[in-house]
């Protein structure tokens, strides 16, 4: 009996992990972080976090309007990920109390002058949305897409206000959202009586309000609001317009609806803001359909080198081996070091450090740690991982220069620590000055670009040079073959042989595993959704890393049995030229999903686009690289070479 007892814990731990593999870890929340519990009558505070919109991609802060002030402003302490989103978490003027109902609250009456009403009017033009948190929780606006969906789409935030003709005129005019009907979704504990908060949502009124006798702040009573039937008065046939000199009063309302979703469930209902039937068989679909490919494309491969080795291996005479053709014929040649080595070097160490860091922030996405509730902690994660892989991609490099006769390993070194990261710091830099520009909340303020070059400087370089120290330091690699001192002639090459046209072939098939999976990635980016599905985003990483490693092995081999040795930087850019593909898509789903208009926030897009595909490059070329650098040396030590 005591058996099952024992294996019944290792069984429902396997469980759980394969449910937060394949969910992404959404409904999993970390030990050490608790959830808040709240009696009746415990005051809530709403934050205020960034003002965003999709057709500008530059975030403001909110107090950026002239909206209602709290008497202190106080900053909430940000990750360095929180900052670099633009994410400015302030608190607000709403305060709300557990599970006791509110109706026309009044916050502030405003009055406003030409430059507050020209700001209104350009946020509401440009479909600016006001994002606001509560317990962790961002403010979301459900949305019913039918009168028999019953599963409501939410979207993130709310309108600054809309456009629209009034009163019969032709003309559109501006109009504010100034009253907020809000819901709290609570979850009771029937034993102790206290309240989790489970949902937070709005929405949003445009209201002119009226009130009687005397202006006297919060007492105030508010003829267009009636508090005993719990609802607003004519509130669409009397709107509130948005121009100078017009006094604006804000409001709100807050209702509590008990709920059966649980804390630790609470994101779920979130997270449903695309079609997932459609997202699922998709990502399934380009699944299956690399794997098929990628097991024939091994297949043949197998097939076709067992046979080569074993006709190879059972030539006797001379003139038997001087009647040999193929892959052999170029032994002496294809370990001969390329041109560039030391370029080849730099980037096969930094694809080193880019793999890394891909590899384990899926790892730490899958197993729920870089959840959305975790906010900024994918971005954080990621530079510290870079960061701290600086000491592989010097090791890397070393060790690949040491193979190519280099004694100085101190350049190689340098070249490594500046070279990737500095182009980038370089489109970063300009691209922040442009948001500078435009005084957004997402230009990065000069203490969190200080933190970044001491990230840079004071621990990726030198561990970039700890690696390298010990990389060279190692016994070089010895080639299973020896180096003619004459290079070999290469003879005329097929059209289809052509490098450029092989190396454009090559990144079809690597760009073909990740293109479905890159439409919500981007959709996640640049139209403010949640992703989630990090589970799928790992096989999809698994499924590319393969896919390159066999596409550039085909080609090689290919290379090679045309007597074309060069295969070193082929190899890499072959896989990398994906890359290319992925900045092809970029553009066109900015032509085709897109609705940004300012040529500021066209540069912002297509200059972080081109430092991702930057990036795609050095990871899928040097996935590509090795592959082919391990599949050169086993071939050529699996034959008799005299």
């Amino acid at each position: 009996m005591d058996a099952p007892r024992r294996s019944a814990p290792l069984i429902s731990t396997f469980l759980s992990i394969i449910f937060l593999f394949v969910h992404g870890g959404h409904s999993f929340y970390l030990p050490g972080v608790a959830p808040q519990d709240f009696d009746k009558g415990d005051q809530l505070m709403v934050k205020v976090n960034k003002l965003t919109s999709i057709k500008t991609q530059l975030p403001y802060s909110y107090y950026s309007l002239p909206y209602c002030r709290p008497d202190t402003i106080v900053d909430s302490a940000e990750n360095l990920g929180e900052v670099l989103r633009g994410d400015r978490i302030e608190n607000s003027a709403y305060v709300f109390k557990m599970r006791e109902p509110q109706m026309c609250n009044i916050i502030c009456r405003k009055t406003l002058d030409a430059k507050s009403a020209k700001e209104f009017k350009e946020k509401i033009d440009d479909e600016y949305r006001v994002n606001m948190i509560l317990d962790n929780l961002p403010l979301v606006m459900p949305i019913r897409r039918g009168e028999l969906d019953a599963t409501p789409v939410y979207q993130l935030g709310y309108y600054v206000g809309l456009k629209g003709q009034y009163a019969g005129t032709k003309e559109e005019r501006h109009f504010i959202h100034n009253h907020l009907a809000f819901t709290v979704k609570f979850h009771r504990d029937q034993l102790t009586e206290t309240s989790r908060i489970v949902g937070f949502e709005v929405k949003p009124f445009s209201v002119k309000h009226d009130f009687e006798g005397e202006w006297k702040d919060e007492k105030t009573r508010l003829s267009s609001c009636d508090p005993h039937a719990r609802r607003l008065v004519a509130s669409s046939n009397n709107p509130q317009e948005v121009e100078d000199k017009q006094e604006i009063i804000f409001t709100y309302d807050v209702t509590f609806e008990e709920s059966e979703v649980k804390w630790a469930s609470r994101w779920d209902a979130y997270l449903l803001m695309s079609d997932d039937q459609i997202h699922w068989f998709s990502i399934v679909n380009s699944l299956m359909i690399v794997l098929f490919l990628s097991g024939m494309v091994a297949m043949i491969m197998l097939r076709t080198l067992y046979r080569d080795i074993s006709r190879y291996n059972e030539l006797e005479t001379q003139e038997e081996a001087q009647e040999e053709t193929g892959w052999k014929l170029v032994h002496g040649d294809v370990f001969r070091p390329p041109t560039n080595s030391d370029l080849l070097c730099v980037y096969a160490g930094t694809g080193v450090q880019c793999f890394g860091m891909m590899f384990v922030t899926m790892m730490f996405a899958v197993l729920g740690f870089l959840s959305p509730s975790n906010r900024g902690g994918l971005m954080t994660a990621m530079l510290f991982l870079w960061v701290f892989m600086g000491i592989f991609a010097g090791y890397a490099s070393a060790r690949l220069y040491k193979l190519f006769k280099g004694t100085e390993w101190k350049k190689i070194a340098l070249r490594t620590a500046f070279m990737f990261p500095g182009s980038i710091a370089v489109v970063f830099f300009i691209l922040n000055a442009l948001i500078w520009g435009e005084k957004s909340s997402g230009a990065v303020p000069f203490g969190t670009m200080f933190a970044l070059i001491v990230l840079w400087f004071g621990i990726s370089v030198p561990l970039v040079f700890v690696g390298s120290y010990i990389g060279f330091r190692k016994q070089a690699i010895d080639d299973p073959v020896k180096t003619n001192k004459i290079p070999r002639q290469i003879p005329e090459q097929a059209w289809y042989m052509n490098p450029i046209f092989s190396i454009l072939i090559g990144g079809i098939l690597p760009f073909g595993a990740v293109f479905i999976e890159l439409f919500f990635i981007l959709t996640s980016i640049w139209l403010h959704q949640f992703y989630y599905i990090f589970g799928f985003l790992f096989i999809v990483l698994m499924i590319l890393i393969v896919t390159c490693a066999e596409i550039t092995i085909v080609l090689c081999y290919f290379q090679l049995c045309s007597e074309d040795y060069l295969w070193w930087w082929r190899s890499y850019l072959t896989s990398g030229s994906s890359a290319l593909y992925l900045f092809l898509y970029a553009a066109f789903y900015f032509n085709t999903k897109l609705e940004i208009t300012k040529p500021v926030s066209g540069m912002l897009y297509f200059g972080y686009m081109l430092i991702a595909s930057y990036a795609f490059f050095v990871l899928t070329g040097t996935i590509g690289f090795y592959a082919c650098f391990w599949f050169t040396r086993l071939i050529y030590s699996s034959v008799k070479i005299d």
